[in-house]
């Protein structure tokens, strides 16, 4: 599989499209980031490994696939990962869940780890790391880079909206880690916003100015 992978599901890029418009009340966002990362995990989730289990149907006997005992946990990065976990969670809610707090420092533009909670076996365990903006890079590094620092190997990150750079300074920071995004945007402007992007995500779904 491809380490950077754009998902252009008819459905995602419908959601995503309503997603950034500025008439796009705090309510009707909050349920779209739920519903794009949900329909995201069909793909993000695409390689979970199987077993064989042997069940009983009403007609017979019968060994079938399930999902093997592999531990995932979904890490938002705060505050707006958040936003992108209940939809992760409906479709494998046996994760567990971990944060990793993050705020910009408006002079250098770069990220201040404030907050690290994470399930004791993270070592053990399959990340997704999540945020719906991958504009700098920054907060996606030194969350991946906390998570590296704690034993965790097996990381996936996964967005809604991208920016080249942010894309180009992750690999480049982490070229282990497979990307996932709904939209890979134009750039990113004089302010380190994405564009055209769709704001701050995180005062977007909290309703936070």
């Amino acid at each position: 599989m491809e380490k950077f992978q754009v998902i252009q599901h008819p459905l995602i890029q419908h959601k995503l499209s309503i997603l950034r418009r500025t008439d796009t009340s705090t309510k009707a966002f909050r349920e779209l980031v739920n519903e794009i990362a949900m329909l995201m995990g069909y793909e993000v989730l695409r390689d979970l490994p199987l077993e064989d289990v042997e069940i009983e149907t009403p007609i017979t006997k019968t060994v079938q696939k399930q999902l093997a005992g592999k531990k995932l946990a979904i890490v938002p990065i705060l505050r707006a990962g958040i936003g992108m976990v209940d939809g992760l969670l409906s479709l494998v809610p046996a994760a567990k869940v971990g944060h990793i707090g993050m705020y910009r420092d408006e002079e250098t533009l770069q990220p201040v780890e404030y907050l690290v909670k994470l399930p004791e076996d993270i070592k053990h365990r399959q990340i997704f790391v999540v945020d719906p903006m991958l504009a700098t890079g920054g907060s996606a590094i030194l969350a991946i880079d906390s998570l590296k620092k704690r034993g965790a190997s097996n990381i996936k990150f996964v967005c809604l909206v991208a920016a080249p750079e942010g894309v180009a300074a992750l690999q480049k920071a982490h070229p282990d880690i497979d990307i996932f995004t709904a939209a890979l945007d134009e750039k990113l402007n004089e302010n380190g916003y994405i564009v055209p992007g769709l704001g701050d995500a995180g005062d977007r779904l909290f309703g936070t100015k």
